[in-house]
C-alpha cells in the first residue's frame, strides 16, 4: 500500500519497555524499516560520562536518521523520538535544550505508541532508572498527549504486546489516504 507521502509511527516510553524490539519486529511485520535508537550507538561509542550537551547531539541524530529513512521510505517506524531526550534532560538535568523543545512542536507522527512498565526492568549499562519508573512512566502519559494527541498505550509481554500494536497499527493504516 503506497500512501500520500511518508509515515512515520513513534515507538516511545520509559527505559526497558521493550521499544526496539516492538519497532523492529512491526516493520518487519508491517514491510517498512524502522530507524533503530540513536542514543545506544552513540553512547556505546561515548569514551567518557555523557552530559548535557550530548542529548542534544543524540536529538539531532535520531532526527536525521528519522528523516533520511522517511525520504526513501513510504513508511518508517521510530525506535524513539525527541520526547525521549526532552524527558531525559529534564529528568536528569532539570531543564532541556531549545532546539529540542521547538523541534518537538513540529514533529507529526502518524501514530505514538506508549510502551507500558509491565515488562519486567532489565539490566543494561544504559539504563539509569530502574526505581523510577511509575514516574517515569506518568511523564511519559502526560506528555504523549501534550505533544502529540494520537498516542495509544500498548501493554502486555510477548507476542500480546506484539498482536495489540499490530492491531492498533492496522486500523489506523486502513484510515490512511492513498495513491495508486
Amino acid at each position: 500500500m503506497k500512501w500520500n507521502s511518508s509515515l512515520r509511527i513513534a515507538i516511545t516510553g520509559p527505559e526497558s519497555t521493550g521499544k526496539s524490539t516492538l519497532a523492529a519486529e512491526l516493520a518487519k511485520h508491517f514491510g517498512a524499516v524502522w530507524v533503530p535508537e540513536f542514543a545506544r550507538e552513540y553512547l556505546d561509542e561515548l569514551d567518557r560520562n555523557y552530559n548535557y550537551e550530548d542529548i542534544l547531539h543524540i536529538a539531532r541524530g535520531q532526527m536525521l536518521a528519522e528523516d533520511n529513512a522517511a525520504q526513501q521510505n513510504n513508511l518508517v517506524f521510530c525506535d524513539t523520538e525527541l520526547l525521549v531526550t526532552k524527558i531525559w534532560c529534564e529528568f536528569k538535568y532539570g531543564k532541556c535544550h531549545q532546539w529540542i523543545l521547538e523541534e518537538l512542536q513540529k514533529r507529526k507522527y502518524g501514530i505514538v505508541l506508549l510502551c507500558n512498565i509491565d515488562l519486567p526492568w532489565q539490566y543494561d549499562p544504559l539504563r539509569e532508572h530502574p526505581d523510577k519508573r511509575e514516574t517515569l512512566m506518568e511523564l511519559y502519559r502526560s506528555q504523549t498527549l501534550l505533544y502529540y494527541g494520537n498516542s495509544i498505550e500498548v501493554s502486555g509481554t510477548g507476542k500480546n504486546r506484539f498482536d495489540e500494536a499490530v492491531s492498533k497499527i492496522t486500523l489506523f493504516l486502513k484510515n490512511q489516504p492513498t495513491t495508486l
